[in-house]
């Protein structure tokens, strides 16, 4: 555990350079107020789930918190690593692929919340209003997908397995943020489809970069934990 705390304390030291702030995920005021409600009652559920998924392993095993904890710290630096992108909103990487692929992705909507809260509130990255919004794109699609597709070929090269399911798991959170920027902005003329590309292949120039990038640091670090806390993580992800 010690070791895993030095890896993650390094790469926060190696990768945390000040830069200006720019509004990340979909900034506060950037989608109406219903589409906030909505995105509300669609992400709740779902953290529910989490929220006892995550209470049922603390309660069966205390020492596995410090991993959660790290791992919320990991997504908390990961998706503060920002390129400005489209008006409200930015491109970065989530973190949350890994996640889903060490402790499995049911678990990942609460830690997301709590790291999308503290951006919002400390960092005035995301919002308040829009934080339905941003659960939804990056605590609970793109773990269910990194999820879905590391399971699907971890039998046949697990690497590659992590690596595709980091990067695709990445990419599937910005094709929701441009769905529902989409949907918050259609097209005057040609509707949701025109306005859904734009966005999408605005964000398609720096997050595919960043999705690669995600998936090589999330390949070296998930074989670091499988080497050091293979036990820990059987008794959070018995699937593993």
């Amino acid at each position: 555990m010690k070791k895993l705390f030095v890896l993650f304390y390094g790469i926060i030291i190696a990768l945390t350079i000040p830069m200006n702030a720019y509004a990340m995920h979909i900034s506060e005021g950037a989608i109406s107020l219903n589409w906030c409600l909505f995105y509300y009652a669609v992400s709740l559920p779902f953290v529910v789930i989490s929220f006892k998924e995550v209470r049922e392993v603390l309660k069966n095993n205390i020492d596995v918190k410090m991993l959660l904890a790290l791992m919320a710290a990991f997504i908390f630096l990961m998706s503060a690593l920002k390129l400005p992108s489209v008006t409200g909103s930015s491109s970065h990487p989530t973190g949350t692929g890994l996640g889903a692929i060490l402790f499995g992705p049911f678990k990942i909507p609460l830690l997301s919340v709590i790291v999308l809260l503290f951006q919002a509130l400390l960092l005035a990255h995301g919002g308040l209003t829009t934080l339905g919004a941003n659960t939804l794109s990056m605590g609970i699609v793109g773990p269910i997908v990194s999820y879905g597709i590391f399971k699907l070929l971890k039998n046949k090269n697990r690497t590659l397995a992590v690596f595709l399911g980091c990067a695709l798991g990445d990419l599937a959170t910005y094709v929701v943020t441009s769905i529902q920027l989409a949907l918050a902005y259609p097209d005057s003329v040609n509707g949701f489809l025109s306005s859904f590309i734009k966005f999408a292949g605005i964000f398609a120039v720096s997050q595919v970069p960043l999705a690669i990038v995600e998936g090589l640091v999330s390949v070296v670090i998930y074989d670091y934990v499988i080497k050091h806390c293979k036990g820990e993580l059987k008794e959070i992800n018995g699937g593993l």
